[in-house]
């Protein structure tokens, strides 16, 4: 036997033993023996260790992959910077037994380069191909979803893989950072046969990183540099009006921005300018802060591309009014907050505040939104800022009769007060033509005694009869009241304002844990549903503190994360969208101008269900 063999058998018997020590303490693992010897020996590593209790704890099997396609958007700024770099490491590996991967933030595989075929054959067996996503809520340990989880370069060897069909593998992962913001963006990875790996792979996998992070930078700059210029020469033009740049993770002001716009204004403000710079044209917007402010921006963009956009904003505040003159004999009221509609989230905010400037106009306005939303609430506790011992009458349209239409001739003989007619979309022709007549000799009055009417509306209510869709016309601004879900972040007052409700003041709080639960529930009763819930929590415990095992199981049938608000507005869209399409993905795709690979991605982010009965053509 040749020298060199023989000296290298006491190293393979080495490995061979870590390996044996390693998958014994993954099984001990696997059967919650955690004190076990073997696995508190130090036989495995710190951060595997971790991994594999984050993969227990997110129920991930051990023993099975199946991994449903997600798609991989193949034309991102990522995939454009890293392109030329993977190519040029792809052809150095042309004849090596190790395949390199590029994957987003979600681990969803976007690229896979290999020169070994039998091991691109075992990798598509094990799902770690484009469109399949190795982050480790979905695979538990692995080189990719650990380098994600862990924010650093990783390398998983073997038995180390919390899945058993992944033992005969080496991993290295690391993470791709963007170079100004710091925020990860993907991972670079080297994948290889177990008995092929060396100590090498995670140091080539970081300096890929590097290389990738490097072509970021000096795409990023162009757009970046364009953008700074275009700011400097609107703040020199600006004299002290507020001026802003926005790049997709930049955001520059100058000190008179500061200075005029409330943090929790800037939110909603670059939300809407941001999307007015994707048309990619100038254009000016007006939007309603939750401070009470108006703000009237230009929007100018410096470039808009595919996914892409970025801009300087340039503001004009108008401040909030004053409070208006009582109506019907009650007191001028100051103050934003409204006393019975519960929520400072933003969306909801700005909602609020435009209902408020139609009431200080005396425009008569329509609010729809779906059942539940707080429509009437809204309408009533926007009454009640200005007039809190004004007339308010609530009528609902399903008890159209003779006797009802009287009442709301009634109404509208007297003077100031607020009229709110429920659910419109629900009278038959002969009542929304009946309504019409009854509106008309007030409808383009201008007396500021004229009542105040609201008109509310489903979001379902859409086939109108024509003389319903003639009833509206008689409102010259419709409101859109969002959803509970876009703005799941008021769960948090609305909770307690309900808890002491339904106990008329006892002392009955919510846990933290109860809380992040109801928070990340999708809420499709809205305000409505949440009401319902805490009142069968209630039916059984009046004081004390509300625990996860107090709620009912409806209220635990969970998102796997809250949304924001614009993901939120962008799950319904594509739910809307899919349900349209009878579940064909491709024509949801194109409908919302998103590419297919988005759309499977978004899809299995946001976990939706594709509908009943969908087509199976995608």
């Amino acid at each position: 036997m040749p020298e060199d063999v023989h000296d290298d058998r006491p190293a393979v018997r080495a490995e061979s033993a870590a390996a044996e020590r390693i998958a014994a303490a993954r099984e001990a693992f696997l059967h919650h023996d955690t004190a076990s010897p073997v696995v508190t020996s130090g036989a495995v590593r710190a951060p595997i260790l971790a991994s594999w209790i984050r993969s227990r704890d997110m129920d991930v099997p051990a023993d099975s992959i199946d991994l449903p396609e997600i798609g991989a958007d193949a034309d991102c700024p990522l995939t454009r910077a890293a392109s030329p770099v993977v190519a040029e490491l792809a052809d150095q590996f042309t004849t090596e037994p190790v395949s390199l991967i590029l994957c987003d933030h979600d681990g969803v595989v976007l690229d896979r380069r290999t020169g070994d075929s039998a091991l691109g054959r075992h990798l598509d067996r094990v799902w770690l191909a484009p469109g399949f996503s190795y982050a480790e809520r979905h695979v538990g340990t692995n080189g990719i979803g650990t380098a994600l989880e862990g924010r650093r370069p990783t390398e998983v060897f073997g038995h180390e893989h919390f899945v058993e069909h992944l033992e005969d593998l080496a991993c290295a992962g690391a993470p791709i950072r963007h170079p100004v913001t710091g925020k990860v963006l993907g991972v670079v990875d080297l994948t290889c046969w177990r008995r092929e790996a060396n100590s090498l792979m995670v140091a080539t996998a970081a300096a890929t990183a590097r290389r990738i992070e490097d072509a970021l930078l000096a795409a990023s700059s162009r757009r970046e540099l364009a953008l700074l210029q275009d700011y400097l020469g609107a703040v020199a033009r600006a004299g002290n009006s507020p001026v802003l740049a926005v790049g997709d993770d930049l955001v520059m002001m100058n000190d008179r921005a500061r200075e005029l716009i409330a943090p929790g204004d800037q939110v909603p403000l670059l939300a809407g300018a941001t999307e007015a710079l994707r048309g990619g044209r100038a254009r000016q917007i007006v939007v309603d802060l939750p401070s009470g402010t108006t703000a009237r921006v230009q929007c100018r963009p410096s470039w808009a591309e595919r996914g892409s956009s970025g801009g300087v904003l340039q503001v004009s505040l108008t401040a909030a009014a004053p409070a208006r003159a009582p109506r019907a004999g009650g007191p001028a009221v100051p103050g934003p907050a409204l006393p019975t509609a519960v929520g400072s989230g933003a969306l909801w905010a700005k909602c609020a505040q435009t209902v408020d400037r139609h009431l200080r106009t005396n425009e008569w306005v329509v609010l729809q939104g779906e059942s539940g939303s707080g429509r009437t609430t809204l309408a009533r506790a926007t009454h009640h800022l200005h007039s809190p011992a004004g007339h308010i009458r609530i009528l609902d349209a399903g008890d159209f009769c003779p006797r009802w239409l009287a009442e709301v001739h009634d109404e509208l003989a007297g003077a100031g007060g607020t009229l709110v007619i429920r659910d419109v979309g629900k009278l038959s022709a002969a009542g929304a033509h009946a309504l019409v007549d009854a509106l008309e000799p007030l409808r383009e009055s201008t007396c500021h005694e004229r009542p105040w009417v609201v008109a509310t509306l489903g979001d379902d209510d859409r086939d109108l009869a024509p003389e319903v869709d003639e009833l509206l016309q008689a409102f010259p601004r419709t409101v859109e009241v969002p959803p509970l879900r876009h703005h799941v972040e008021d769960v948090g007052e609305l909770v307690p304002y309900l808890l002491t409700r339904l106990t008329r003041g006892a002392e009955l709080a919510c846990s933290p844990e109860a809380m992040r639960i109801l928070m990340r529930h999708r809420w499709p009763g809205n305000v409505d549903q949440l009401y319902q819930v805490l009142r069968k929590v209630v039916a059984h415990r009046r004081t004390g503190t509300i625990r996860p095992e107090d709620l009912p199981p409806e209220a635990h049938a969970l998102t796997r994360r809250v949304l924001t608000p614009l993901e939120s507005i962008e799950c319904d869209a594509i739910v809307e969208a899919l349900t349209d399409a009878s579940g064909n993905k491709a024509e949801a795709a194109r409908r919302l101008g998103m590419s297919r690979a988005t759309i499977y991605r978004k899809i299995r982010g946001y976990g939706i269900a594709t509908p009943e009965g969908a087509s199976s053509s995608e």
